[in-house]
This record gives structure tokens, sequence and C-alpha cells, in this order.
């Protein structure tokens, strides 16, 4: 079976975790204590989740909110919940006691699994009248009114190991809400987005048509897993292909991690890779050793055209910098830098974006390895139809999608939800437009167009992608500003990097640098039609309010310039 491809479709969890049974002697995850890394095997993970399933059972409860490290405990927890047909309700590991406070009432969870570090707010959660009868902490810790963990599984094995009656009797329906997964709220408050366990696992089984994952494949599972791109892809299907997750340590030990586990298989977002690019470029660099490497990508792209591939050779001293193993990057949630694209590929690393959003469990298009264009999100997932709405003469409208992934609609919210969901399409509130040979690309969320009022329309994310190629900058936002009734002026706020600016232009005072990169932006400018002008911009060096994912909270920081 090692070797073997093998991508049934499934319907459901519990035809998941039948599916795990044909992986048994896998090893499922890994993960490091105390400087020694451990092994889960898929056998002991199936008997895991059915224990935890039985004891979510015996405590009658309906609605089991999670919060924590990505972690084995968690992974558990979110099969064990789902198979005994309950909900699961994984929360974002960045929110406030206030804002866990806030979506554990909207939710009506009656049970929650978290880590040590929010027992305080848990805590305060419960004496604020949310609707918590049971804690169960990931971690040993002692509590009158929590449950440990392990003595949640122990009592789960017990039932279980007794009578299995009970678990095998679960029917799983296809038309109801398993999973509620509140949106990360890049421009307005989160909703409560309702998927079902057929929505999730349709979405996986069309994954093979676009990028393979085999057995033999290590995944590192890095991003916040709460979040649908991670869990998704990196947890649900990495173990349905039988591969092995392995958890990063925190961010600063990735490159490391990377070596340790072995990693093949890396599901990050932008802002990591180019990070970790321009931290490997930056060495290769001090070293001396830049022309060497640009006339060993010049003999390497020649050998290409004539089909010898030799990049992991003679780039292996490059490669073992961060993970020689690496063969494949899957990146979604923004655009990825053409350059650095370039860069990972010239090295034999092969890079695979995605789009999609929680609504849409969560892929709607994908990039294969046949299939790529510059500037492109991929075609549509082979159980996809893409259309564009109200398209303009040049084909831009917004981009709306149907397909068996789709979600059932937002919890509680009618009207957000017949203005999402409109005879059967998801309308994606993103603007793009789909080229003659089926490539789908993306201009600009429809929140977050900039109409003139010479009723011209501008999407900043083409102007911060130009503004964000400059070498000292990190990130930028680009908004509007009304300077009377007849004049717009376009700003932008430049978050740059100290090392980098200082590198370009020396040391210098921060009024100094503003008007350095103003001529930049001026010749930016130059290549923009006027009414894209940049007039103003506010330069700094604090990093924008962003996401678990990285994405730029756009209200957030437009409200700070008003």
């Amino acid at each position: 079976m090692k070797n073997k491809e093998d991508f049934e479709k499934i319907y459901n969890f519990r035809q998941l975790v039948k599916r795990y049974e044909k992986f048994k002697e896998n090893i499922a995850f890994k993960y490091k204590e105390k400087s020694e890394i451990k092994e889960i095997s898929y056998e002991q993970y199936v008997y895991d989740i059915k224990c935890m399933a039985e004891f979510v059972l015996d405590r009658d409860v309906e609605r089991v909110a999670i919060i924590g490290n990505n972690r084995y405990e968690w992974c558990v927890t979110y099969m064990g919940v789902t198979n005994a047909g309950k909900i699961i309700i994984p929360l974002d590991k960045a929110l406030t006691n206030i804002e866990i406070e806030k979506l554990l009432k909207r939710s009506r969870a009656d049970a929650i699994v978290y880590d040590e570090k929010y027992q305080q707010a848990v805590n305060e959660a419960v004496n604020q009248g949310c609707s918590i009868k049971y804690k169960i902490c990931m971690d040993n810790i002692d509590g009158e009114d929590i449950i440990k963990y392990k003595d949640a599984i122990n009592r789960g094995k017990e039932i279980y190991n007794s009578d299995k009656t009970r678990y095998d009797d679960i029917k799983i329906y296809d038309d109801k809400m398993y999973i509620m997964l509140f949106t990360s709220g890049t421009t307005d408050e989160p909703k409560a987005v309702m998927l079902s366990q057929k929505n999730v696992c349709e979405n996986i089984t069309a994954y093979p048509y676009n990028f393979k994952i085999y057995q033999t494949d290590t995944l590192l599972s890095f991003l916040p897993i709460h979040h649908t791109f991670e869990c998704s892809i990196t947890f649900i299907y990495g173990t349905y292909c039988g591969a092995t997750v392995a958890f990063c340590e925190g961010l600063r030990y990735i490159a490391d991690n990377l070596k340790e586990f072995k990693v093949t298989v890396f599901v990050a977002v932008p802002l990591v890779l180019e990070t970790m690019a321009k931290r490997i470029q930056k060495a290769i660099n001090d070293s001396g050793k830049k022309n060497l490497i640009k006339k060993m990508t010049t003999f390497s792209h020649f050998l290409l055209k004539l089909k010898i591939d030799i990049r992991k050779q003679i780039f292996k001293p490059v490669l073992k910098q961060f993970d020689e193993y690496l063969r494949v990057v899957l990146y979604g949630a923004a655009p990825m830098d053409k350059e650095t694209i370039e860069w990972y590929n010239d090295l034999g690393i092969e890079l695979i974006q995605g789009y999609g959003l929680t609504e849409s469990s969560p892929v709607l298009t994908a990039e294969s390895s046949d299939k790529k264009r510059a500037g492109s999100i991929g075609i549509p997932l082979n159980n996809v139809e893409i259309k564009i709405e109200n398209a303009d003469k040049q084909g831009v409208g917004e981009i709306i999608a149907k397909g068996p992934n789709i979600m059932l609609g937002y919890y509680k919210n009618e009207e957000e939800t017949n203005k999402a969901l409109r005879d059967g399409w998801l309308y994606t509130g993103d603007y793009g437009y789909i080229d003659e040979d089926g490539f789908v690309f993306i201009t600009g969320r429809k929140n977050d167009i900039i109409v003139l009022r010479n009723g011209k329309n501008v999407y900043p994310q083409e102007i911060e992608f130009l503004i964000n190629k400059l070498p000292y900058v990190d990130e930028s936002i680009v908004y509007s500003r009304d300077k009377s009734n007849t004049d717009t002026l376009l700003c932008a706020k430049i978050v740059y990097n100290r090392e980098n600016i200082e590198n370009k232009f020396g040391k210098r005072g921060k009024e100094e640098y503003r008007e350095l990169i103003w001529e930049d932006i001026k010749n930016i400018n130059k290549g923009l039609p006027t009414y894209k002008h940049i007039k103003e911009i506010f330069i700094t060096e604090e990093p924008l309010e962003k996401t678990t994912t990285q994405k730029v909270k756009r209200y957030k920081e437009l409200s700070k310039m008003k």
C-alpha cells in the first residue's frame, strides 16, 4: 500500500476514519517533546478518535469549541467530535479573552477543549454566562471543574471497549452543520460559517487532480490549524492520503523543523516564503557566492530545455539551509511575488498556489504542475464552476462559484446568507476575470475597491503589489482620502524594514527616508494611469494588523487613518 495511489471518494469523516485503517502501520503524526521526536501511528489515531467520540456521546454535548496550538490532541478532538455526529467549533488561538467569550456565546458551545494558557479566558467566559458545561484541558493541570484530556480519552476507552454499539450506530447527514467556523474578519466582524462534512470531503477529494500528496510525504503543520486552509490541506487532506503530519514548534523553528522532520510538503502563506527566501539570499550574498549561484542557475535553465533536471543536486548546499527534502510548497491567502516564485523553482522546489474562502471549505481554484500561468490563481477544481458576474468591458466582475463544497450558510444570519448565496452560487466578494484558457485572475476585493469621483475604479492590491516589490518595504496598504468635494486622493501607508532601508540609503532620519521613498513612489506612478497615482504616503516601522494567516485587517488599518 505504501507507494500505491489511492484517492477514493468519501463524503463524511466517518468514511475518512475508516480509510485511515488502510494506513494503520504508517506514522500519522510527529512532534517534538523535550528535543525528542515522538511518533503516533494511524492505528493509535483511529482508536483515540473513537474514544474521544465515546466521551462526547457519554457527556451528551452538542457543540464543542476548541482553541490551542497545532497538536495531536487538537486533531483527535476535531475528528472525535464530528465522528460522534456533533458540532466542532475551532477558534482562533490569537483571540483576546473578550473575543473568546463573545464567540462562545454566539456559537452556544456547551463544552470547550483548550490549551492551558486559555484557562483564564475560559473561566471568565463561564463566569459571564456562557453555556459551557464541560472544560477539557489538553494539558495536565488540576482544577475542581477541569477535565483532563487524558482522563476524557480514558473514559472513552472504557465505554468503547465494553460496547461499540453507540459509536457504530451514529449516522452522518449530508446537509447538516458539523463544523462552525468564524471568518477571520479582514473587512468586517467575523461571521459564523456553517459547513457540512460533505462540504469538506468533496473539497479534499478534488485536490489530487491538481496536487497529489503521497503516503511517503511528511507535511509540516505550521499555519494556525483552526483556519480552514491549514485544517483542510495539511491536516485533513494530508491524513486522507496516509501521509505524516509533523507539528512545527513555532515561527522561529521553521527552518530547523523542516530539516528534523525531513518535510517534503509545506503549506504556507507568501509572507513566510518570502521571508525565508530573503534570509537565504542574504546568506548567499554575504558569503560572496551570488555570482556563482547566478551562473549555476543559467546552466540549470539550459539543461532543463534539454529535459535534464539536476537542480536538486547542484543547489544541494543552498537547499540544506532549510530542507533538502522539500519537493512542493502549497500556498494561498495572498499573491506571491513573481521573483520569489522563480527563485524557489530555480532550486527545484515547486510552488502551487490555491485560492478559496472559508465559505467554500476552502479551495475553489488551484494551479497544478502542468497548468500554471503567471499572475493567475489557477483553474477551478474539477467539481467547482466559476463565473464572472456583471463583468465590465475588460471582463472584470465579481467571482462567483458553485459546487458541493459551498457552505450551508451563515449561522443565525439570514440577511448575510442571502447576500452571499444566490441560486446556488457563492458570491465571493472578490473581483477578477477568466482568460481564454480558463485561468482565473483576481484584481481585488469588492469591499476594497476605491471608486473615484470620476467613476474610475482602483483596485488597491494592484498598487500595493508594486510598492511591496521595493527592496526595503515589508508591506503596504493603499487607501483613499477625500480632499474636497471634487477631489479624491490615493494614499499609501508603507511599512519599511529598518535594516533593508539602511542598506539601500544609509542611516538617516525618518523624514529623509520619507523623501527617498517618495522618489521611488513617483517612479511607480510613471508606470500607472494618472487616476491610479499615489499622491500621499505615510511611512512607519510598525507592522500592519493581520489575521493569524497574515491577511491584513484592512478595516482596522483604515479606521486608524481616518
